[in-house]
């Protein structure tokens, strides 16, 4: 059956249709890092830096090569992880809108399957505003509607340091009701920007600089902090999961580690190519996943479902996403298509007439394959990169191009008038820096992604106009 939205809203308790639980319904670890793209994990071919626990974890499980989140930021593409839904289908894009209490998360769906459920780590960016950003205002509203209501959503909540996150799963652990199966989303604030020296040990001159960055000092020095700070999570991450080898709960426990969404340079964080969506997602799950690699396009929308079915129950109607526990478990699956993307709001700034695209930029993606098709929706707005822009590597950018001496498909990509569409060869343009829209001999390719943008922009009732075919 459907669940109603007066349901829903009564109270977030309701019932979905489910199947009969199994007899072992594993333990579920969700553990998210923050900004983190493929290809940065050794288990990926990076052999610039060290990531021996990740890799090892990688290899005992699913690597999935081709991973994608459903938004380039923070806040909507945890939306869709956490709802199996479109962060636009689920209206979240701002920084401060909480989740509205009609949306129903994964952590609510497996209580109802008797789960004790969790939250811990770095803030999770889903019940608005932190105390450290909150103004008075904000707060204000919060109260009077009663927005904030994690609380009410888990069993467990805490918004501590990533350093804290061993503790806080034993804490969590020793909570747990005996004979209970449990489901925690664990978050990282690595290899978010601030990248701190000396976080990892990462030698700039040996990193394989990516199709889509120049190659100037401060780029490699940003890249190298950026990378530093990733091996320090993989130490943080295995010190987790010994706390599971000590509690003798690994075996029925599902693992899921997986990036949010892209790093925080240039095409990254805050932009629908590539580096801002692709990320690495491997899972475990001892006994149930055979070890291997996949192609498969994955979208952060199907991870909700895939945890939803692995607990014994079936994915609300409203979900989007598509399950993919057949695919880990090694019975008939159907790969996707398509996976789609959506830039929205970043951050909580308001807009100004020296906003750039760094704080708001309005896009929507469709990507196979081969191909990606882009649909700018406000392309006059000025690039600038999320986050970094006071850092070295887009500094040294800024000045090559003012000094005419970067090269020109740098400056077309990073500083000139983007087009309405973008049609990318994702086998020939890794970096996706030469725009193929419009092309005559193209125009079958560009005519089926648009088809698929246009169905999936109306079916999730976007707010944006369609893209004109």
């Amino acid at each position: 059956m459907k669940i109603t939205r007066r349901a829903l809203a009564a109270g977030l308790g309701a019932a979905p249709a489910v199947t009969a639980a199994p007899s072992a319904p594993p333990n579920i670890l969700l553990v998210l890092s923050d900004d983190h793209s493929y290809p940065y994990l050794g288990a990926y071919g990076a052999n610039y830096l060290s990531t021996p626990h990740l890799d090892r974890f990688a290899s005992q499980g699913m690597l999935f090569e081709r991973a994608f989140t459903a938004a380039p930021q923070c806040v909507p593409s945890r939306t869709a992880i956490m709802t199996g839904r479109s962060p636009v289908s689920c209206r979240m894009g701002r920084f401060n809108s909480p989740l509205p209490p009609d949306v129903l998360t994964l952590p609510e769906l497996l209580r109802q399957r008797g789960y004790y459920t969790g939250v811990c780590g770095r803030y999770f960016h889903l019940d608005g505003l932190s105390k450290a950003w909150i103004t008075e205002v904000t707060k204000s509203v919060y109260d009077k509607h009663g927005l904030q209501n994690w609380h009410r959503r888990v069993d467990y909540l805490d918004s501590s340091d990533q350093s804290e996150t061993p503790a806080r799963l034993d804490e969590f652990l020793s909570k747990v009701p005996p004979g209970r199966p449990w489901f925690l989303w664990m978050n990282y604030l690595d290899p978010h920007h601030v990248w701190d020296a000396g976080a990892g040990n990462v030698d700039p001159g040996k990193i394989k600089l990516p199709a889509h960055l120049p190659d100037l000092p401060g780029v490699r020095g940003d890249l190298a902090r950026y990378c530093g700070e990733v091996e320090r999570m993989d130490g943080l991450f295995e010190r987790n999961l010994e706390l599971l080898r000590r509690r003798g709960i690994e075996e029925n426990t599902l693992i899921v580690f997986m990036g949010d969404n892209g790093m925080a340079f240039p095409h990254g964080k805050g932009s629908l190519y590539d580096p801002g969506l692709h990320v690495p997602l491997a899972l475990r799950w001892p006994g149930k996943i055979k070890p291997g690699r996949t192609q498969s396009l994955i979208s952060g929308e199907d991870l909700a479902p895939t945890l939803i079915e692995a607990a014994g129950a079936k994915p609300l109607h409203e979900m989007t996403g598509r399950s993919f526990l057949r695919l880990l478990t090694g019975g008939s699956y159907e790969p996707r298509r398509h996976i789609f993307g959506a830039r929205l709001h970043h951050g909580n700034a308001p807009f100004s007439e020296r906003t750039k695209a760094s704080g708001f930029d309005l896009s929507r993606c469709v990507r196979s394959e081969h191909w990606k098709l882009i649909y700018n929706c406000t392309p006059l707005m000025e690039y600038q990169p999320v986050d970094s822009s006071g850092q070295p590597s887009w500094k040294e950018m800024v000045a090559a191009h003012q000094a005419g001496k970067l090269d020109p498909k740098f400056d077309r990509a990073y500083f000139g008038r983007r087009d309405v569409l973008e049609l990318y060869n994702l086998d020939q343009d890794t970096g996706e820096l030469h725009n193929l829209a419009g092309r005559p001999e193209l125009a079958a390719v560009q005519h089926e992604l648009m088809v698929a943008l246009t169905e999936k922009m109306i079916t999730d009732y976007d707010f944006l106009p369609p893209p004109l075919m």
